[in-house]
């Protein structure tokens, strides 16, 4: 694998590229030329990424492609990746978009890497590296909030990340394992608090964050579940957009209300916090992972907590492919991901500084 196509070029598909730069030929792709201070070091070719008879002759000149567009447009460059015989990596978040990618990938000669993000993504690789540690597994409780650093107003938040994701997320139910079962939990439920060092937040199920963990965990574990950190208040004022004023009903006017009042900032962090509880030698015992990450400079430009965890993630991953260090061939789950291999990548030891 040397050459790769990078669709989508926003903040996290514009690292991507750059991240990758380093070791592959790298092309990104977007519908008009990217508008930074920041010089990319890859060239970038102007398509229409949801034209499939325009994107199709520009994917054929790649070994991989690596989707970091907005979910609703995966299914067809998976498709595409299908029928050229590409290796294919995303970020989705969508559980409907993972389900079809994984029945094409039972087709496929090459890798199909959905979900390679921060969550689902790298959150359900530092889980289940911590489930290796037990005998006999009980509880894996994954948390995980992009937020900003020094938030203002009642919903004290700030959308770093693509609107229409976030929206996604909160409208639609959850997997979970509940009492040894896997099963669908409604989304904006579930709200617990947690304590961050003297700081306080709140949480409650989205869905996607698992990714795949709940066919690979059912049978294993009492409790699974994936929560969103927000600070407190948050969940119910979405709750109070959604369905007291029925805005899930039309997205696109949600998404431009909260895109208006929320714009991005440069002061973001991400909170990783992964909770496993077990038997080990007969004993009961549990082991937690927590991180917060902030904006990091990378190659001479700042970029948000976001933007790096996410494009770090998925750049680890397409490394690992390159390095025989994953399959050559079919659906990859991200729990299934060494996680010091993945550490030891180029992009993945960033989380280590």
């Amino acid at each position: 694998m040397k050459k790769i196509v990078v669709l989508g070029m926003g903040k996290v598909g514009t690292l991507v590229g750059t991240l990758l730069h380093k070791n592959f030929e790298v092309t990104g792709v977007d519908q008009k030329p990217p508008h930074y201070e920041y010089k990319l070091p890859f060239p970038v070719e102007i398509c229409d990424v949801s034209d499939k008879s325009a994107l199709q002759p520009l994917l054929q000149k790649y070994d991989a492609v690596v989707s970091a567009l907005p979910y609703f447009l995966n299914k067809r460059v998976a498709d595409l990746a299908l029928e050229l015989n590409l290796h294919y990596f995303d970020l989705t978040e969508d559980v409907d978009t993972t389900k079809h990618i994984q029945k094409l990938s039972k087709k496929a000669t090459k890798v199909f890497a959905p979900q390679c993000g921060l969550a689902p993504g790298f959150i359900g690789i530092i889980g289940s590296d911590l489930s290796t540690y037990f005998d006999r597994l009980r509880d894996i409780e994954l948390r995980v909030g992009a937020l900003p650093r020094y938030p203002n107003g009642q919903m004290a938040y700030s959308f770093t990340w693509s609107p229409h994701g976030v929206i996604n997320e909160y409208i639609n139910d959850a997997e979970a394992i509940h009492n040894g079962k896997k099963k669908m939990v409604p989304s904006l439920q579930g709200f617990e608090y947690i304590n961050i060092e003297g700081q306080e937040f709140e949480a409650f199920t989205t869905s996607g964050g698992l990714g795949t963990m709940c066919d690979t965990f059912e049978g294993k574990v009492d409790t699974l579940n994936y929560k969103t950190i927000r600070y407190p208040g948050h969940g119910k004022l979405m709750r109070f957009l959604m369905y007291e004023l029925i805005l899930k009903e039309d997205k696109d006017l949600l998404e431009r209300i909260l895109s208006n009042a929320k714009p991005p900032v440069d002061e973001d962090v991400v909170y990783v916090y992964a909770v496993v509880e077990g038997w080990k030698n007969e004993t009961l015992s549990r082991k937690e992972y927590f991180k917060a990450f902030y904006p990091k400079e990378i190659q001479g430009f700042v970029w948000r907590a976001i933007s790096w965890t996410t494009a770090a993630s998925i750049a680890a991953v397409v490394e690992m492919v390159a390095a025989n260090k994953l399959p050559q061939q079919g659906f990859i789950k991200q729990e299934e991901i060494s996680c010091s291999d993945f550490f030891k990548t180029d992009s993945g030891s960033l989380f280590l500084t």
